[in-house]
């Protein structure tokens, strides 16, 4: 008998309850602490079910720690979304019911039934760089606030203020100038002090920040750093974001995840496409970074598709948006080609339900239009060739 365990996690306690996959009726639950302890304890209980696996609702959220511990312990473990298990709920027996047992029991039914439930691995690179990515925007939300600060108090000590563009280095010397006539102005000298001295940590970790990145990436194998407009820090976001790129079956349904592929509106005999503004705004931001730095670089590929969409009589943000599309293909050819590279030297073939052929007839970013909506029925082809750099 097969048996699946869902477990509903909580930030002090978790319930699990074990299901027969075949008829999926409900065999025990238990209820644990969020502590070691009580996991090797879970880990024991569910050792009288031989042929198990686990279905663990938002397992990269309060589920995350239990997820990976179990997984260290050579456990198979799937992530179950909380809109899955609201589903089960809706349609089971017993109307509105809710409660920590029948979470857990519909967790391990979406599992069961192959629903919405999701293999997950163990944490590697991706998470580091998602963690470093992280970092560096709060980063630079933080310096940014420190420089306006430094602005506001410079405008006080100086007539006129300093350039917008003024460097720590820069500031440091305005501030060695000014010559406090008053009590408040020795004050306000100091702050200026203070606020440029943060600046400069602040410059620093950046870059530590930044070095990290590179070699993160650099030692993951990838290969996006070749394709032109992709640094350390868009390689990062990119990889930290977006994971395993064999789990998107197809490029349509990666530009559905990064919320650059067009939304079909139609009616009757009226059809037209709009812009998108689900999917990972972060992934997003990363392919228009690409995108701006190829369009203003002549002679790029991506230039030369953006000038193409230009003749055709589009304007700057459409073709904006068809090159975006065209790269978001490219770079989730490249991520599933570095995958099946890794995966080759370990003595596998890969994610057998992926396929690297997307909806552009060529490399990207010189194929047909991307003005259809996505993501279209899958056509299995896998190719093992190389994918060429933009």
């Amino acid at each position: 008998m097969t048996v699946v365990i869902g477990v509903d996690p909580h930030k002090s306690t978790h319930t699990a309850a074990a299901l027969d996959a075949g008829t999926h009726k409900a065999l025990e639950t238990i209820r644990i602490d969020a502590t070691m302890a009580e996991y090797r304890r879970l880990l024991l209980w569910s050792k009288r079910f031989p042929d198990r696996r686990w279905a663990v609702e938002n397992a990269w959220g309060l589920g995350r720690h239990l997820a990976q511990w179990l997984i260290g312990h050579g456990e198979t473990v799937t992530d179950v979304p909380s809109t899955a298990t609201a589903r089960v709920r809706e349609l089971s027996r017993g109307g509105r019911r809710k409660n920590d047992n029948i979470d857990a029991a519909a967790a391990a039914s979406v599992a069961a039934l192959h629903g919405d439930a999701v293999p997950v691995e163990a944490e590697g690179a991706s998470t580091v760089l998602r963690m470093l990515d992280e970092r560096r925007t709060n980063l630079t939300r933080q310096r940014t606030r420190t420089i306006n600060q430094l602005h506001a108090v410079m405008r006080e000590l100086l007539p006129g203020g300093v350039s917008t563009d003024l460097t720590a280095n820069q500031a440091a010397d305005a501030v060695r100038r000014v010559r406090p006539s008053s009590p408040v102005e020795r004050a306000r000298k100091e702050l200026a002090r203070d606020l440029v001295a943060d600046v400069r940590a602040l410059d620093a970790r950046l870059k530590a920040n930044q070095q990290r990145m590179q070699d993160t990436v650099a030692d993951s194998g990838s290969s996006l750093l070749d394709v032109v407009g992709v640094g350390p820090v868009v390689a990062s976001r990119l990889l930290g974001r977006a994971g395993r790129a064999s789990r998107f079956r197809t490029a349509g349904a990666f530009a559905v995840h990064t919320g650059t592929a067009p939304i079909e509106i139609a009616s009757a005999d009226k059809s037209r496409h709009r812009l998108s503004r689900h999917g990972d705004r972060q992934l997003n931001n990363a392919l228009h970074t690409i995108a701006l730095t190829q369009v203003r670089m002549p002679g790029t590929r991506g230039r030369i598709y953006y000038d193409s969409k230009i003749a055709e009589g589009k304007g700057h943000k459409e073709a904006m948006r068809c090159l975006k599309r065209r790269l978001c293909d490219h770079v989730w050819r490249i991520m599933i080609t570095d995958e099946r590279h890794r995966t080759s030297g370990a003595g596998s073939g890969g994610h057998s339900g992926a396929t690297t052929k997307s909806c552009a007839a060529g490399s990207t970013p010189s194929a047909s239009s991307s003005d259809k909506s996505l993501p279209e029925p899958a056509i299995v082809q896998v190719t093992t060739n190389p994918v060429p750099a933009v």
